[in-house]
């Protein structure tokens, strides 16, 4: 079994656990489900470079990153750093992260906040609302095209932004674009972990240019974001870069000011 087979496996396990402790109906009776959420593809847009700054504190493929971060501290920091939105990574047992990560983070920024996760349930979307969400992560590759479009709408329906994740040409090919807000390309190959903006470069020709599009997975120079600028990419999502730094706010802050130098 691949290791994205096993996450997504661990996952609807998880989910069902979930249920049975809180319902869908606790959830839309929670404080910060009816706020009125942020435009995430819109602050993309807005905004210069238009990075997605990452809270992140390990990975499958390295195991520590920053284990000890605190969600709000990173999100006052992003925020001020001036990036566009903040994605929040909120699951555990892989990425070392927690749905009450997205919750610290929402009550420390007014940033548009992404849950990345491994969404294969319309209970995680409204998850996601109840705890700060302004948008969620959908994965190509551990979904069908009618899954997408089936969550999707159910985000949709509650005022959530969607970005749908491809890898390479095939899961773009199949992919319902009018059902999502932002594609985003990663790449990293997901049998080899291996990264190159390569992948980006080339799927970014396939892409309609109407999209909004951002670039995922090994961007840590400006280099990398002109190169990708200059073929239509709207934004970027880091988190290693800055996540590596003792302070990911004030990296991201030189980051960005340096960008023009």
């Amino acid at each position: 079994m691949s290791i994205l087979a096993q996450i997504v496996s661990d996952q609807r396990k998880e989910v069902s656990l979930k249920k049975a402790v809180v319902s869908e109906l606790q959830l839309r009776d929670m404080p910060l489900y009816n706020r009125k959420t942020h435009s995430f593809s819109s602050k993309i847009k807005e905004t210069p470079m238009g990075i997605v700054a990452e809270h992140k504190r390990r990975s499958p493929s390295k195991p520590q990153i920053k284990l000890q971060s605190r969600a709000a501290e990173v999100a006052l920091g992003y925020e001020a750093a001036g990036v566009a939105a903040m994605s929040v990574l909120t699951n555990n047992q892989y990425f070392g992260g927690s749905i009450e990560d997205l919750l610290l983070a929402r009550s420390a920024c007014s940033l548009p906040l992404l849950r990345k996760e491994f969404i294969v349930d319309t209970y995680q979307i409204h998850e996601a609302k109840a705890y700060g969400a302004d948008a969620i992560l959908l994965i190509a590759a551990c979904l069908t095209p009618t899954e997408i479009i089936q969550l999707a709408k159910t985000a949709r329906s509650i005022e959530l932004e969607i970005l749908l994740e491809v890898h390479n040409a095939e899961e773009l090919k199949t992919a319902p674009l009018s059902s999502v807000d932002v594609i985003g390309v990663n790449n990293r190959n997901l049998k080899d972990f291996s990264v190159s903006i390569e992948t980006s470069v080339e799927l970014g020709k396939l892409i309609p240019a109407e999209m909004v599009k951002i670039s995922e997975s090994g961007i840590s120079s400006h280099d990398a974001i002109k190169t990708l600028e200059a073929v239509g990419y709207d934004g970027f999502l880091m988190g290693e870069h800055f996540m590596l730094h003792q302070s990911p706010g004030k990296a991201a802050e030189t980051f960005i000011k340096n960008f023009s130098l």
